[in-house]
């Protein structure tokens, strides 16, 4: 399956302030976002579900593909197109065996042992960061920065996507390191104009 990485869409629903959930992701898909990760950390596992197949026919319906972050079992599921792993998750060994050869997998990595075990045991491609300080993830650890980024990039021969803080203002030089898409939480989620903020992005991304 190829998928196209360069407006990687990270859901989080504390963004919405009241905003209909679906209603933003839609106008994201309709500013340009080409993958939707559904991330949800506090919901029961059959409101998970229904959210996930819901979300996975929006997304289907603008031909773009959805990832389902660390819940293997939703993933499978709802037949997704794949499962987003980090560090503290399933083993990413185990989690290809399930998931089988044609699931996109992909693996979160802020270092170039991580990146290259990720590679060897099954990543399509990994989450690199966070590359600045971000406010979406107060876990996330230290910046990797733009130097780190590139160093993760030319470690691996499967994409790289940035994540973490990574904004139109420095999305030029984050860029230039190579990767293959941004991944994008509040840049999006948090703005007013969620369609144009995803445009804008697109639009400098292709400059």
């Amino acid at each position: 399956m190829h998928l196209d990485y360069t407006l990687y869409l990270v859901t989080d629903r504390s963004w919405l302030k009241g905003r209909d959930f679906f209603g933003v992701v839609e106008e994201a898909l309709q500013g340009g976002v080409s993958l939707v990760q559904l991330r949800e950390k506090e919901v029961s596992s059959r409101d998970f579900y229904n959210i996930a197949l819901k979300m996975k026919e929006l997304a289907a319906s603008y031909n773009v593909p959805l990832i389902v972050n660390d819940r293997l079992d939703i993933a499978l599921a709802v037949d997704a197109a794949g499962l987003h792993i980090g560090q503290e998750d399933l083993p990413i060994e185990v989690a290809r065996k399930i998931m089988g050869p044609g699931k996109i997998i992909g693996y979160s990595v802020s270092n170039v042992e991580q990146a290259v075990f990720g590679e060897k045991h099954g990543a399509d491609y990994l989450g690199a960061g966070p590359v600045y300080y971000t406010a979406s993830k107060s876990d996330a650890g230290k910046p990797i920065g733009v130097d780190g980024l590139k160093l993760i990039k030319e470690s691996v021969k499967i994409p790289v996507v940035a994540i973490g803080g990574v904004g139109l203002n420095n999305l030029e030089q984050v860029k230039k390191t190579g990767i293959a898409g941004v991944s994008v939480i509040s840049a999006i989620l948090g703005s007013r104009e969620i369609r144009s903020a995803a445009r804008e992005f697109i639009v400098a991304w292709k400059k």
